[in-house]
């Protein structure tokens, strides 16, 4: 069972507000800027970050059912900001892996001990 639903809205309203510059910018964290499938409004949300291949993985703490995730889904793209950068990705991808084992090891230790067992994979674009 991801992080319960409460603590999602406390961290949308509260936490997200105060942590989105700096997830922009520390490793292992990036924001996830996307549109609204109904309302068509830009959000950013911070995530935990990691490179997998060639694509990059988004650890899903409150699970796959959240409003930006289904907003990347929907929209089949987004934009990853992460150490300064702007990533524009495509194609996501949701999978599972209870072990967690893409995930360095203090990480991997807090997602199995939350239950977040869900992952975004998504494809960075090339530069144009």
């Amino acid at each position: 069972m991801p992080l319960p639903r409460t603590l999602a809205r406390f961290n949308k309203i509260v936490t997200n507000r105060v942590t989105t510059p700096f997830a922009q910018l520390l490793p292992g964290t990036a924001v996830v800027e996307h549109r609204g499938r109904r309302s068509g409004r830009v959000f950013r949300t911070p995530v935990l970050l990691f490179t997998v291949g060639d694509d990059l993985r988004i650890a899903l703490t409150y699970g796959a059912d959240t409003d930006w995730v289904r907003n990347v889904c929907a929209a089949g793209e987004a934009v990853v900001h992460t150490r300064g950068r702007a990533i524009p990705v495509r194609d996501p991808r949701l999978g599972t892996d209870p072990q967690a084992s893409w995930a360095p090891l203090p990480v991997r230790v807090a997602l199995q001990a939350i239950g977040a067992h869900g992952y975004l994979d998504c494809t960075p674009q090339p530069h144009r």
